[in-house]
């Protein structure tokens, strides 16, 4: 590419990170009402118990839930991503990232533009199908130093999915939200290391870390959450 036309492409970047993206819970189905509202009063201390370094330290990112209406009724898109991937190696995941310079301000849009921008790298969604209606608190990843902010979206206009970078992503799928609520398809996992955290068994996925903690404070939090066995145990190799 000459200097032109990285140059170009420069201006584009910062012309887009000066565009605001719109937070805005007008329009939504009634059935996710109960997360906006869930949203706009949690605190971060209530999502986990790892929170982000008072010094400032951790490298932003952030990742997009988000919510659609398929032919099993509300669900969550996921992916799995790749084995060969240093952080999270094969793990079940929201689709998301490090926030980038041309995302724009980490504290501010450069959260959402992040959000959108990897899920369409990841998943080839079409970002204007998506509409954000809520940010959660950030939170923080110890094992790879990410201070992650989650980012509420709407999937109103759907487009097809599939993995855009198989050295990235290997798998992505929706979750009917029945199905993560149901008490047969949840128990606490327990990592090689000794945590034990919330977990849900999705197909042949074992959803835990740092999403599965999302999902379990969301459920509740909405008020969808059905009672279910915290003494049950599995492990991380609970499908071999």
């Amino acid at each position: 590419m000459t200097r032109a036309g990285q140059s170009s492409d420069r201006a584009a970047e910062a012309r887009a990170a000066s565009v605001p993206v719109e937070v805005s819970g007008r329009g939504l189905p009634e059935w996710l009402v109960p997360v906006r509202e869930a949203a706009e009063t949690v605190e971060a201390g209530q999502l986990s118990r790892f929170l982000p370094p008072r010094d400032g330290g951790g490298r932003p990112s952030a990742v997009l839930v988000l919510f659609g209406e398929g032919s099993r009724g509300p669900e969550l898109l996921l992916i799995e991503r790749a084995s060969s991937l240093r952080s999270h190696a094969g793990q079940p995941s929201f689709p998301g990232g490090a926030i980038d310079p041309e995302d724009g301000d980490p504290q501010g849009d450069g959260r959402l533009r992040a959000a959108l921008r990897e899920a369409e790298e990841e998943t080839g969604l079409d970002p204007s199908g998506v509409q954000v209606f809520a940010v959660l608190p950030s939170l923080y990843i110890p094992v790879s130093g990410f201070v992650v902010t989650p980012v509420l979206g709407w999937w109103r206009r759907p487009t097809p999915v599939a993995p855009v970078d198989p050295a990235e992503t290997a798998r992505v799928f929706t979750v009917p939200v029945a199905h993560l609520t149901d008490p047969a398809n949840r128990a606490m996992a327990v990592h090689p290391a000794g945590h034990v955290g919330p977990a849900f068994m999705v197909g042949p996925a074992l959803v835990w870390g740092f999403t599965a903690g999302l999902i379990d404070r969301i459920l509740h939090y909405a008020g969808w959450e059905r009672p279910w066995d915290r003494d049950r145990r599995v492990s991380l190799d609970w499908h071999a």
